[in-house]
C-alpha cells in the first residue's frame, strides 16, 4: 500500500498538464497520486487514462459524470485515497504551482510531528525562498487570510494555498464525510470542521493537542503562479459571503483546555450571574467601648 495519496483535481487541465514532471516524479516514490477528472469538457480524461497507464502503480484516475467544482472532486479523490489505507492523505493543485517534489517534505514532517493532524503549504515571501506571485493577487490574497484567520480564530497565514497533507486517522476522515457548505473556501471550512471536530479515537490516552499543536504550517521553499488560474478578483467578493456562511456555521470555538465539540442543537438557558452576597452593615460601638480600648492603639 502507498505511504500517502495526494489527491489532484483537474477540471479542462489538457493545456497545464506537465506529463513528464509527473511521470519523473511517481516512479520509484511510495506515494500515489490520483486525479480527480471532474467533467472535463476538453482532452482531460483520455489524457490522464493514458498518464496513468504509463505507471498504474503510482498513478490512478478517477472520472467524474460531471462537474462538481473543486470542493467536490477533492473530496471524492480523498474518499477514494482512503481505500489505499495510506498512512498519509493530501491534495494538490493540478498546475503543479507548488512542486511534487514538497510532497516528500511533508511526509518528512508529519513523520518528525506526531501531534500535526493537518499540514499546511504557507507561500511566505522571505529571502531565500523562490515565492514568485502576482502583487495584486498577494495584496487580495493578504487581505483574505486576514479575514479568515479573524472568522476562525486561529492564526492561520495561508488558507488557500493548494498544497495540504494529512494524517490519515478517524478525526481527518470525518472532516470529507459530508459535501462542504462552500464551493470556493472549503479549505476555510475544512479547519472550522476540525476545530469542531473530536480527538481521534486511535490516539493515545490523555494525549490531544490543542488545535493550534494540531494543524501547523510549513512555508514553501518554491512556489510560482501559473497562467490559467480560474480563480478571478471578482471571487473575493463571493468568498466574503462564504466565510459568513462559515462563521455562522461553526462559529463556536473550544475552550483552549478542552477540545472541540460540534455545535449543540439543544436550547441553552441563560442565567444571570450570581452576586456575592452583601456584607452586614457594622455594629455601632457604644463611646464607653471606644474609651476602653483607647490604651491599646497606644
Amino acid at each position: 500500500m502507498p505511504e500517502s495519496v495526494i489527491v489532484v483535481p483537474c477540471y479542462n487541465e489538457a493545456d497545464r498538464l506537465d506529463l513528464e514532471t509527473i511521470i519523473r516524479y511517481a516512479m520509484g516514490r511510495e506515494h500515489l497520486l490520483l486525479f480527480v477528472n471532474d467533467g472535463s469538457t476538453d482532452a482531460t480524461g483520455p489524457i490522464l487514462t493514458d498518464l496513468v497507464a504509463a505507471d498504474p502503480d503510482h498513478l490512478a484516475v478517477l472520472h467524474l459524470a460531471e462537474n462538481c467544482g473543486k470542493a467536490e472532486a477533492v473530496r471524492q479523490g480523498v474518499l477514494r485515497a482512503w481505500d489505499h489505507q495510506p498512512q498519509y492523505v493530501g491534495y494538490w493543485d493540478a498546475d503543479l504551482a507548488t512542486p511534487l517534489e514538497t510532497i516528500d517534505e511533508f511526509v518528512e514532517y508529519l513523520d518528525t510531528h506526531q501531534q500535526v493532524d493537518i499540514l499546511l503549504g504557507a507561500r511566505v515571501r522571505l529571502l531565500g525562498r523562490q515565492i514568485q506571485r502576482r502583487a495584486t493577487r498577494h495584496c487580495l490574497g493578504r487581505l483574505f487570510a486576514t479575514a479568515a484567520a479573524a472568522t476562525l480564530r486561529l492564526p492561520v497565514y495561508d488558507t488557500q494555498c493548494g498544497a495540504k497533507l494529512f494524517r490519515a486517522n478517524s478525526r481527518t476522515r470525518v472532516l470529507f464525510a459530508e459535501p462542504f457548505l462552500t464551493k470556493w473556501l472549503f479549505d476555510v471550512e475544512l479547519l472550522a470542521r476540525y476545530m469542531n471536530s473530536t480527538p481521534d479515537s486511535d490516539a493515545q490516552p490523555n494525549v490531544h493537542p490543542t488545535v493550534e499543536q494540531a494543524i501547523h504550517e510549513l512555508p514553501l521553499t518554491h512556489w510560482r503562479d501559473v497562467d490559467g488560474s480560474k480563480v478571478k478578483p471578482t471571487d473575493f467578493l463571493r468568498a466574503v459571503w462564504q466565510l459568513a456562511t462559515i462563521y455562522r456555521t461553526y462559529q463556536r470555538r473550544p475552550t483552549p483546555a478542552g477540545q472541540p465539540t460540534a455545535p449543540s442543537t439543544q436550547p441553552q438557558t441563560v442565567r444571570p450571574p450570581q452576586t456575592a452576597p452583601k456584607a452586614p452593615p457594622p455594629r455601632p460601638v457604644a463611646d464607653s467601648q471606644l474609651a476602653a480600648h483607647a490604651g491599646e492603639r497606644i
